[in-house]
Parts: C-alpha cells; structure tokens; sequence
C-alpha cells in the first residue's frame, strides 16, 4: 500500500499581504480552512504543516503534525522546488500531496479524488486548475483561437490556471525536480473554488465570499465552501 503525505507550507512573514495565513477571515484565521478541509480528506496517511516558527501550533488541530523547517527557506528568493526537497528529506513517502492554505476554500473532493488519480488511474502527478473559455493572448498572439476563425466562446479549447494544490509521486521531484510529472490530471474547478490569495484585492474577494455564505442567499448556486 502506498503511503501518502501531505505537506502545508507556511511562513508568517508575507510581503505582499502581512501575516496574511493567519489574518482573521469571516470567523477564523485563513489558515483553519485549509486545515479543516483535509482532516475531512480519508486518503492521506500523514498530514504536516512545514513552518519555521511554533507560534502556528495553535491554530492547528488534532491530527495534524507541526514539522519545523529551517528559517533560511522563509527567505522570499527561496523556490518552492527548495521547500519540497527539504521536507521530502525528512519526511519518506510514496505520494506527496502539496497544500497552500492561500486557497481557502478548495474542497475535499477536489483533493481526495486528485489523489485517487495517481493512487490508481496510472497518472504520475494532479493538479487543481480553473478552467476558462476566454479569448485569450499571450506574448502578442491570440492563445486559443484564430484571427482569422473566431469561434463561439463555448467552442473555445479551454486555457487552464493552476490552483495552489499539486499531488506528486515521490520520483517526479526527486527525478525530474518537479510538482507535475510527465502524465498530470487536471482536476477542474470553479472559480470560488480557485481563489488564491496573495494580496489585499484577493482577501476582500475572499471576504465578499464569506458574506454571501453567511447571508446563505436562495439564488446563489455556487457552492462556496466544502
């Protein structure tokens, strides 16, 4: 049986967003949602929060492990490559699962089946992705369509945006130095589900979220928190 780890990332020195893990979101720190979330995930074996300062120990709850990391990897040059090779020294595994608590309201599934993928759909490597059918353009050109052929935006190849949640085998990093192998399953999610915060505009988007799921509107369908 394959053993399966998952890894939280954490430092509480941001730049862009100060303190922005543990910044009080609706009823709790941003942080808890993501911890909340995997504890409901049944295919992990061994969940980590990866932080080098302690005081993160008392947003975390029973059954998840605190593993200090060394300070030098909170440095802002530092890689994330840096990060999973750290902890893939310390912590063995078959299968690593790579969370962000920036993505507060990724959901259990979204997580759970991603790993199921790579336990046993002979993918080596998942990842969440928000999908969109836009016209879109990169350096210069048109990205998914012709100039000379614009098509119904429903017709169009869809342009993926990856999440911040990544399952890996181990020899995907340790071979390649990578999160996403050679055969990846993108797993699609909605646009709530995929809001990742890393400055201040994205935390009032966060927020606005939180108060639609609290006024529990009758004609929003969006389902906004798993």
């Amino acid at each position: 049986m394959k053993k399966v780890v998952a890894m939280i990332p954490i430092k509480l020195h941001n730049v862009r967003l100060p303190g922005k893990n543990v910044k009080p979101l609706g009823d709790r720190a941003l942080c808890q949602y993501l911890f909340e979330t995997v504890k409901k995930v049944d295919n992990i074996d061994e969940v980590y929060v990866y932080c080098s300062d302690e005081s993160i120990c008392r947003y975390i709850p029973e059954g998840i492990r605190f593993l200090k990391r060394p300070e030098y990897l909170d440095s802002d040059t530092v890689k994330s490559k840096q990060i999973l090779e750290s902890f893939v020294s310390q912590v063995p595994a078959d299968i690593y699962v790579l969370l962000h608590v920036t993505q507060p309201f990724i959901k259990a599934d979204t997580i759970q089946l991603s790993i199921n993928k790579v336990l046993c759909d002979n993918y080596d490597s998942a990842f969440a992705a928000h999908e969109i059918r836009e016209f879109t353009w990169y350096n210069g050109h048109p990205l998914n369509y012709s100039l000379s052929d614009v098509v119904r935006t429903q017709d169009l190849e869809p342009v993926y945006v990856e999440g911040e949640m990544f399952v890996f085998e181990k020899e995907v990093l340790t071979k390649f130095g990578r999160r996403i192998g050679e055969k990846p399953y993108i797993h699609p999610i909605t646009q709530f589900e995929g809001i990742c915060i890393d400055d201040i505009d994205d935390f009032l988007m966060a927020q606005a979220v939180i108060e639609l799921k609290k006024a529990e509107r009758p004609d929003t369908q969006i389902p906004l928190i798993s």
